[in-house]
């Protein structure tokens, strides 16, 4: 039985509960996590401050390079090990779950290089003084981790933080967190101090509550939805802690007349299938110019009628959502697209061999979706995209920002400048131009607006984030 790991230990929770885990792929129970408490992050904060104060902080960069760079290697040999894991855990296809361990090599290859790479500035100033800046790090971080990516999720905030010098409590969702424990104790391995990783498993009521309320946190990364955003948040600043939330989004893909369909199609699809559609960055709004809406649907409903969606081993196109409470979620939204006469153009194929206790949706294209219609307005977190139709490019932005959301926009198009004037005009953290995604890019910055949250994670941006700026000034006469 997993238990949580405190300073390069596991130990068992305080509480003496457990939480069973569930095979995605059956809806079957095959192993039990520590329903842990309060008590339980207290312990492991003591630790994390422990270590910070004690070891971590006096580590030059250099030598915390070299600590995040023995751990990349470490989960490079052992890929293949931690992708079954959080295949199983999360019902990812084993392409997915393979491509999401090799993710989570490059973020701690990535800050790993970056530790040292952290400068500050001289600023000129009045005569008879020098000034200058440096970053410090917060020192005990706290990180909330979804299900849906784990690795990565906790590769983007995790990495980073240690890069920038602190110390982190983890706590993972109690839906996909095996993969997490043995990442930490593969940190030890490579010579973590005990305390600079750890990991505390559990319901986000209990554990999650009181990680953001926890005196000893010093900043907290959170990647959720708005609501429960809004309660991190609010938690957080009853003591005037700073937080980075990544509060997801209703990303749309903008296809003007003059785009290359041939290299736009698979990667609409792809933006609104992989990992079964439970992608924060989803594509889920298609929105098309109207002389190619028709032909360009047609080429879709081809593509989605052949698409199959299986158990997670069989290593199809989709796996199964993550819970019953997520199909019943995307259940919901289309029998209200049932409701309202919204047509369904195209639908994949559940194969024979999946169980019928699994999580699975076939994937769903519709059309003619309502601007104000709840499928264009919310994130559905399933493999259903709304497609409608635009006159010109004001009406494109019109359509592309009528959200409350602003995380990622695709857009489509030859035409050069307008390509520069949709990139402006659309509010979002990142706009992807003839492609999207970019193939995760580490490196790039990642983060929202509006209700999609506000901070930055990946690339070297996130490490302003994981610092304080402190500003020195020396009078020398």
């Amino acid at each position: 039985m997993p238990l949580n790991y405190i300073a390069n230990a596991f130990v068992p929770s305080s509480s003496g509960r457990t939480i069973p885990v569930i095979d995605p792929s059956d809806g079957q129970p095959f192993e039990e996590i520590q329903r842990s408490n309060a008590q339980d992050i207290d312990a492991a904060v003591r630790a994390a401050r422990q270590c910070y104060d004690g070891v971590w902080s006096k580590l030059s960069a250099a030598e915390r390079s070299r600590l995040l760079m023995r751990l990349a290697e470490k989960i490079a040999e052992h890929g293949e090990e931690l992708a079954a894991l959080e295949q199983r855990d999360c019902g990812k296809p084993t392409k997915q779950a393979r491509a999401d361990a090799i993710a989570l090599v490059r973020y701690f290859e990535f800050y790993a290089g970056a530790c040292d790479k952290l400068h500050g500035e001289t600023i000129p100033y009045q005569n008879g003084y020098s000034v200058f800046t440096w970053r410090e790090p917060h020192g005990v971080t706290g990180h909330v981790v979804p299900w849906n990516y784990p690795m990565q999720i906790f590769g983007r905030c995790v990495a980073g933080a240690l890069a920038a010098g602190n110390v982190c409590v983890v706590k993972p969702s109690e839906d996909a967190c095996l993969s997490l424990l043995r990442v930490a104790e593969l940190a030890a391995e490579a010579g973590f101090p005990a305390g600079a990783i750890n990991i505390v498993t559990g319901y986000g009521h209990e554990v999650g509550d009181a990680l953001a309320r926890h005196p000893g946190i010093d900043h907290i990364s959170f990647t959720g939805s708005p609501k429960v955003g809004t309660l991190i948040q609010q938690a957080a600043a009853e003591r005037h802690c700073p937080v980075t939330l990544e509060l997801g989004g209703k990303s749309p893909q903008i296809v003007f007349a003059d785009a290359d369909l041939d290299q736009a199609i698979p990667a609409i699809v792809n933006a609104i299938v992989q990992n079964a559609g439970q992608t924060c960055s989803a594509g889920s709004r298609l929105l098309v110019e109207q002389s190619i809406y028709e032909p360009l649907l047609e080429r879709l409903a081809t593509a989605f009628e052949g698409l199959r969606v299986g158990p997670a081993a069989m290593d199809l196109d989709v796996g199964p959502l993550i819970r019953a409470t997520q199909q019943q979620r995307v259940w919901d939204f289309l029998s209200d697209a049932h409701s309202a006469d919204i047509p369904v153009v195209a639908q994949g194929r559940v194969v024979e061999e999946a169980p019928e206790t699994g999580y699975y949706q076939a994937p769903t294209l519709l059309r003619d979706v309502p601007v104000d219609h709840r499928l264009a307005q919310e994130e559905v977190f399933g493999p259903v995209l709304a497609a409608m139709a635009f006159r010109d490019e004001e009406h494109a932005l019109e359509l592309a920002n009528a959200t409350q959301f602003g995380l990622v926009a695709g857009v489509w198009t030859r035409d050069g400048a307008r390509q520069f004037r949709m990139a402006r005009g659309v509010r979002s953290g990142q706009v992807f131009i003839n492609n999207y995604g970019a193939g995760g890019g580490v490196e790039l910055p990642f983060g929202g607006v509006k209700s999609s949250g506000h901070g930055r994670e990946k690339g070297f941006e996130a490490l302003y984030g994981f610092t304080v700026l402190k500003t020195v000034a020396v009078r020398h006469g």
